[in-house]
């Protein structure tokens, strides 16, 4: 059950709050999908059939007999709001957690995948991929649709093997090493539409070009890169959601650590730390904090 303050009666207000936390990133490819989906059904209703769907997101359960035919979309609606809280809660990253905090966070990534079992499924006799008639939702088209739908955020049908497994690893940017990092800029911004961030303030002066999904990093090359290396260029950036997991991982496994996550300049860089691979490239996996 969602636990945070919603409007009584506006619909479009919790859709708006929906949408600013899923368009932050960090969340399941089709979620946004997810809530398009929804939010067009519930404009397929009758203005009453709107009103119980928010009176069921408040926790209201003794609904006419009328409303069971389309309790399915409440259902989805309200596990769709109880996602984004568990979104916005794993986004407050504790510096020092206890073993109760990770162990908390590991229980709200389990929740997450269940959910996400759902999105894109079929619902009330509707896809995401049809068009939803303007006079409203056909009652006759929801046969399809029963109350096994999950309350308790349970999937339904086939689990995939790696279903309850954490994902910690959210993306990877390569590292260009240029000799002039602007100019090399300069042509993927101009030629390729890639958006360019200079952060010459952070530890690691570089320059992160980014498009879609895309990230890549440049950085100068050394006056002679056979004999040195800056200590503090990375061969590899690995963006993740939970480095004090991987951290605990890692060590466990006796991996070779350059830097720590309690080493980490988080005023002027990611939550991050860095390893060696038994080649000697140097890897760091950075959480933004910002």
């Amino acid at each position: 059950m969602p636990s945070k303050e919603y409007p009584k009666h506006d619909i479009n207000l919790v859709f708006d709050q929906i949408h600013s936390v899923l368009s932050s990133g960090t969340v399941a490819d089709n979620a946004l999908d997810e809530m398009s989906f929804l939010n067009r059904l519930f404009a397929a209703l009758p203005v009453e059939a709107v009103e119980y769907g928010m009176q069921f997101l408040h926790g209201e359960r003794n609904l006419p007999k009328a409303c069971d035919e389309i309790l399915p979309l409440y259902i989805r609606f309200v596990n769709l709001v109880d996602y984004c809280e568990i979104i916005e809660a794993l986004k407050e990253i504790p510096k020092n957690p206890t073993p109760e905090e990770l162990s908390s966070r590991i229980s709200m990534h389990q929740k997450l995948d269940p959910i996400e079992e759902l999105f894109g499924k079929p619902l009330l006799g509707f896809s995401m991929n049809k068009e939803i008639p303007a006079e409203g939702i056909d009652p006759k088209k929801t046969e399809e649709a029963s109350s096994s739908d999950p309350i308790d955020n349970k999937t339904t049908g086939e689990e995939t093997e790696d279903g309850s497994n954490l994902h910690l690893l959210n993306s990877i940017a390569p590292v260009f090493v240029c000799p002039d990092p602007m100019q090399t800029a300069l042509f993927y911004e101009t030629k390729l539409g890639f958006h360019a961030s200079h952060l010459d303030d952070e530890s690691m002066p570089h320059i992160r070009l980014s498009r879609d999904n895309i990230e890549i990093i440049l950085v100068k090359k050394e006056e002679d890169e056979t004999v040195s290396r800056s200590s503090s260029r990375y061969d590899l950036y690995l963006f993740v959601s939970e480095p004090m997991m991987l951290q605990m991982e890692f060590q466990s496994a006796g991996v070779t650590f350059l830097k720590k996550l309690e080493d980490s300049d988080t005023v002027h860089t990611n939550r991050e730390f860095v390893i060696e691979d038994i080649d000697g490239r140097r890897i760091c996996f950075s959480q933004r904090i910002g």
